[in-house]
């Protein structure tokens, strides 16, 4: 769900924040960002879990957004990260990249539905994931041992697609 004022763009994560949703969010905070917004806010009070193509998505944004400032200053925000996604946050090393806050009030009752991206192909969604990874292993050389053998499958699973193949 996004909502959307003056500088700051709201985004609700209800449930499963997984790769299903990462390519059209991506593309939403990355036009939105080049339109002139400068903040956006994550809330994520009721998100259940992240999975690692979404987590890795978020991270790579964070480090062009952050372009060597704090955190503290970061256009990245997440709000109300339970303990289990918190700390995800921190055993992949990525916390760093975003402000995180503890927030008693909603941000806004005003959301919308994120829409999809027309024309996103199964290569697309594949090529977001494989990066998100690769974002991942360049963050802490640790993440290399957990997503090696994800990242290897992705490349080539890419790479049949690309080619026409079939599965």
């Amino acid at each position: 769900m996004v909502a959307v004022f003056d500088q700051v763009v709201c985004v609700k994560i209800n449930g499963r924040a997984d790769f299903t949703s990462s390519l059209d969010l991506k593309k939403l905070i990355q036009e939105l960002w080049q339109r002139g917004y400068s903040r956006f806010v994550f809330e994520l009070c009721d998100c259940v879990m992240m999975d690692s193509s979404f987590l890795g998505m978020l991270a790579n944004i964070g480090l062009r957004f952050l372009d060597g400032k704090l955190a503290d200053t970061s256009p990245l925000e997440l709000f109300n990260p339970n303990p289990r996604i918190a700390e995800v946050l921190d055993n992949l090393g990525v916390a760093h990249l975003f402000k995180i806050t503890a927030c008693a009030q909603p941000l806004t009752d005003h959301f919308e539905p994120l829409s999809k991206a027309p024309g996103t192909t199964r290569a697309d969604v594949t090529r977001a994931c494989l990066e998100a990874h690769q974002t991942l292993m360049g963050i802490k050389e640790d993440n290399v041992h957990k997503f090696k053998d994800v990242a290897q499958f992705l490349a080539d699973d890419l790479k049949r697609l690309e080619n026409g193949e079939k599965k």
